[in-house]
């Protein structure tokens, strides 16, 4: 059993397993119980898994467990509370830019991680700041508001 430290929205923690190359998202989800992140193709291409590390947006679902040792892992959880949301978490509910909410995880967690860079952007930027991050219902519209609006208020 190898024992990995690292630290997950602010808190120190370990994560145990038999397996290094297990992908840091089978860990946070099953161990430290966070489920804001999905499994959606395995292959890093939709986004549904992004949590940030060290800062940056990182596809969980490739990310072997033990490559993470000593980093700061922030999930979707770990960015707001349900009594103070981040910015982007409140303005994708005021937009209402869920519809089945499978893919929001992914692109609350990139479009934070493209903001915390760029305090103004552009329409163009955040589109293209997004574009990998997959959505099948269609709320492209609403979740580009979203971004635009957090944009705005974070700036």
């Amino acid at each position: 059993m190898t024992t990995i430290k690292l630290t997950v929205n602010g808190q120190a923690r370990e994560l145990q397993t038999e397996d290094p190359a297990m992908p840091l998202l089978y860990a946070l989800r099953n161990q430290l119980g966070l489920h804001g992140l999905h499994f959606g193709c395995g292959l890093a291409q939709c986004g549904a898994c992004t949590v940030h590390y060290d800062g940056e947006a990182l596809r969980s679902c490739v990310m072997p467990v033990s490559a993470v040792a000593g980093a700061r892992i922030v999930t979707l959880e770990g960015l707001g509370t349900p009594e103070k949301p981040h910015p982007l978490q409140q303005a994708f509910i005021d937009e209402q830019a869920a519809q089945c909410g499978y893919c929001i995880n992914g692109m609350i967690m990139q479009a934070a991680a493209f903001l915390a860079s760029n305090r103004h952007p552009t329409e163009a930027q955040v589109r293209q700041a997004l574009a990998a991050n997959l959505c099948k219902c269609g709320t492209h519209v609403r979740i580009l508001r979203a971004v635009m609006r957090a944009a705005e208020q974070m700036a």
